[in-house]
Parts: C-alpha cells; structure tokens; sequence
C-alpha cells in the first residue's frame, strides 16, 4: 500500500517533468538548448519507477481491513510524507546530474532538496549560461515545494486518514488552517488552497511581465516567489534587472506569500472580519513594519557607531533607496525567499545587519504560508505562555489560558508548540556542530545552519548573498540537506519516522 502511494507521487512529480521537458523542446528550436535530453530520460526514469512502486504496493494491500486500515492511517503517514519528498529530491536531481549542471551527487541533490524544500540555497556559480529547461525545473521544484506544505498534509494525508487527523499532530499553526477548514472535507479545503496559491501566482507572473522581465523570466519568478522560494534566472537574482519597479513587485508578493493562505480565502469570500481580527498576521505585518524602520534606521546611523565594523559606502543612498532596499530585504529575509536586490549583500554592509538578519531567517512568516522558520503563531503563543507564567507567580490562585484571535489554545498545543521551540534549539546547536566539523567556521555554520533548517537560502562569508554554496564540503552539503528537509517538514514528521525507523514500532 505505502509502495503505491509513493509510485503515484512518483508519476506526479514525472508530470511536471514531462511539462518541463516540452519547454526544453520548445527551446531546442528556439535557440539550440541541450537539456531536452537530460530531461526526457529523467522523466522515463522517474514514470518507470513509478509503475514499479505502483505494481509492487498492489500486490501487498492489506486483506484485514479497519484494523489493518487504522494501523496504517496513523502510524505510517510520517513515514509516507517524510519518503515521498526524499524521493522527490532524489529523482528531482536527475536532470542536474544529466544535463551536467552538477558534477557530484552531493551538488546534485543538494540543489534539488533546496529546490522542493523552498530553501533556495544554490551551488550553481553560473545560472546565466543554463538552458531554459534547467532553468524551468529548478522553478517547477519550488512552486511544488511551496505548494506541498499547504496541500500535501491538507489533502492527501486526510484522504488515507477520512476519520481521524492524528497525521496532522506536529502542526501547531493555530490560527488558521489547524483551526478553521475551509470545507468539511480536506481535500475540499486543499483544492481551495490550490486555487487561491495558483491565482496569486498568475497575477505575480503578470506584475513581473508588465516590468522589464521576458515572458520567460516572469513565469520562473512568478513561480518561486509565491512559493517563497527565491531561485532565479540569472545569478545576480532580482538585481539582474536594476529595477525599482520589479523591487517593489517582489516585496508585496513574497509578503504576500508569508500571509496564512486561509486568510485569502476568508478575505476573497467575504468574511473580511476573519482576516482582519487574525492577531498572527498583526504581528507579522507588525514585524515587518518593525524591522524595515530598523534596517532604514541602521542605514542611517551605523556609521556612526564607530566600535561596530559598517561599510557606508556599500549602502543605498537617498530615502527612497534605502526604504526600497530595507523593505526588499526584510521582505526577501522573513519570508525566507531571499532574493537579492540591487543593494542586497547584508554581509559587507556591518555587523549591526546580522542580526536582524539572523533573527528574522529563525522568525520566518505566517503558519499556513509558504515560508519557512519557526512561524510568527508559535511566538506569539510562547510569549503569551511565558507571560503567564509570571502572572501566575503574582496571583497564584488565578487561571490563566493562552488565546490567539480570541481562540483559547489548549495546553497540549502550547506544549507541543514550547517542545517544537526546544528541539528547533537543539537541533540548531547540532547543526553548526555538524558543519564546523565539515570544515565551516562557527559564525558559517551558525548561519548556514539557520538558513538550512528555517529553509531561507543564503549565509554568510563564503556562502553569503553574493555567492553560492559551491565551496561547501559534500559533508556539509549532506548535512544542510537533511536539515531543510527537516525544517520544511516542521521536525516532527521526519523525527517520528526516523525514531519508528531507528528504535522501533512504539514510535
């Protein structure tokens, strides 16, 4: 059974596949690309394997059916998910690998895990000189990606699970869709979803097209900015084309793709109240507005600091350029897109910039979005569970309750929320363990291991915003893969599985 499902997951990402080997095609006649091939045999691979999952699960469903149904349903989903997007990575590399994109298994598979994870992480040093195809199916893997968070759990986890949605227990996003569904039935609220992220995508791709971005240029970043992705056309990114206009596009859209999904839904359908008393995106917009002020402060005054290492002549000058670049960044860093702008290089501009930058790769957006990190909800429900604490210490025989967008939040949530946070620490302190071991200095490995884990995409030194993760050990590589694949899967899914693969059937 599990077989089968991972053959039709399978033969789905082949889909796409196939759709990006017609635009090699079509590029092949075009101009002479070459990738045609590469992804035409990665698309035979990846059906082949498909009917091959599909024809060894048929053989093995189950005959004994609620009991044998139930075991299923909630203690192999993980196992499912978790599986299904390591295939996808796996056989998303092929046409890297192919085509000769990449010359190591560890680039290869690397670049696809940051592809479908959303993390946006490269070690490509020369995205001008690809072929359309290439291009294409690094943005195809992101949108994908984006998508999967929302759809992924949503609808096709509850349609094995119909009576029970104990699959979907990591999930602490509150405030929408862990709370209120869109419909009834799951696969229902998925399809909505689906429409709403497919339109936003289509009205980007058209705002880039009205600006100085080819058809081509606008589809692939219409693609990876509302999947706050962030892989681009070109290596210079959004910079490529020196335009304030594209600027500001990309900044409304990847804020727009850390907002709730729900929340669109509510809005197009016009139970604005909901959207507008959701007190996640208060604080999210808050945040934003926050840290722009700060960024367009720092621009301003860092010099000035003389004990703290600026570099002035790096800035933007005028106010409007640095309010475009601070929104531009904040925008790009907190949704973890990061896309790099004009003046976007936060590593040569001072010390003061690395942290905010740090903290709001760690924030990340809204539950419920495309975005990474640890989300806005699960910070407004630790702080208001911290504040209580201490007012519990003044009044010792009162009863506090933790409530967001006037929703009490039960204390098995806020527990798994205070554990999320925990294990999120640790397994950060792991991380940059891992990769000072792989050969990175601490403050590299501290933000690579940020940008891995909260799926935001650049580092810092030799992996900054202005370079690649090329010169990243193949440990490191391993390791940085692993950990966007865990924070994409918000930790719990892919420790349950690995703790039932490693310990045993009582996990």
């Amino acid at each position: 059974m599990k077989a089968r499902i991972l053959g039709f997951f399978l033969l789905f990402e082949a889909a796409f596949m196939l759709l990006t080997s017609l635009v090699a095609l079509y590029y092949f006649y075009k101009c002479g690309d070459g990738d045609v091939l590469a992804l035409t045999v990665s698309t035979i691979i990846t059906s082949i394997s498909g009917f091959i999952l599909i024809s060894a699960g048929r053989n093995k469903v189950p005959s004994k059916s609620k009991q044998n149904i139930e075991n299923f349903e909630t203690k192999d989903s993980f196992f499912i998910v978790t599986a299904t997007w390591i295939l996808f990575a796996l056989f998303g590399m092929l046409p890297f690998l192919l085509n000769g994109t990449v010359k190591t298994v560890a680039d290869a598979f690397f670049e696809a895990m940051s592809g479908f994870t959303t993390t946006g992480s490269t070690v490509l040093n020369d995205i001008d000189s690809q072929p359309h195809g290439i291009l294409f199916w690094r943005s195809i893997m992101q949108w994908l990606g984006g998508l999967g968070i929302i759809v992924l759990f949503l609808a096709i986890m509850p349609a094995l699970n119909r009576s029970s949605n104990k699959v979907m227990m990591f999930s602490a996003e509150m405030s929408g869709i862990g709370v209120k569904k869109l419909h009834p039935k799951m696969m229902m609220t998925a399809r909505k979803l689906l429409g709403i992220y497919f339109i936003l995508t289509v009205l980007c791709s058209f705002m880039y097209w009205l600006g100085p971005m080819t058809t081509f240029d606008a589809i692939c970043h219409g693609l990876t900015t509302m999947s706050s992705g962030g892989f681009s056309t070109h290596q210079a990114s959004i910079g490529f084309y020196n335009s304030s206009y594209i600027e500001y596009v990309a900044s409304v859209f990847m804020l727009a793709s850390g907002v709730n999904f729900s929340l669109y839904y509510f809005l197009f359908t016009g139970q604005g109240k909901l959207f507008r008393e959701n007190e996640e995106l208060r604080w999210y917009l808050g945040a934003v507005a926050l840290m722009t002020i700060s960024i367009v402060l720092l621009f301003y005054y860092a010099p000035e600091i003389g004990t703290v290492a600026s570099n002035a002549e790096s800035y933007p000058q005028g106010f409007e350029n640095k309010f475009r670049t601070a929104l531009f960044h904040v925008a790009s860093i907190t949704t973890s897109t990061c896309y790099q702008a004009a003046n976007f290089d936060y590593d040569v501009w001072g010390s003061l910039f690395l942290i905010p930058t740090f903290i709001m790769m760690a924030s990340g957006a809204c539950a419920g979005s495309t975005s990474g990190g640890i989300k806005i909800i699960r910070q407004v429900i630790s702080i208001k569970s911290i504040n209580n604490i201490f007012r519990h210490l003044l009044h010792p025989n009162a009863l506090f309750t933790v409530k967001v967008s006037n929703e009490v939040i039960s204390e098995d949530k806020t527990r798994r929320v205070i554990n999320f946070l925990i294990i999120f620490l640790l397994l950060f302190v792991l991380g940059v363990l891992m990769l000072i071991v792989s050969g990175c200095t601490l403050q590299e490995s501290m933000f690579n291991c940020i940008s891995a884990l909260g799926n935001s995409g650049p580092g810092m030194g030799s992996t900054g915003p202005s370079l690649s993760f090329s010169e990243v050990s193949n440990m490191g590589k391993w390791v940085m893969s692993i950990l966007m694949l865990v924070g994409r899967l918000e930790i719990y899914t892919v420790m349950v599985t690995f703790l039932r693969l490693f310990i045993g059937k009582k996990y």
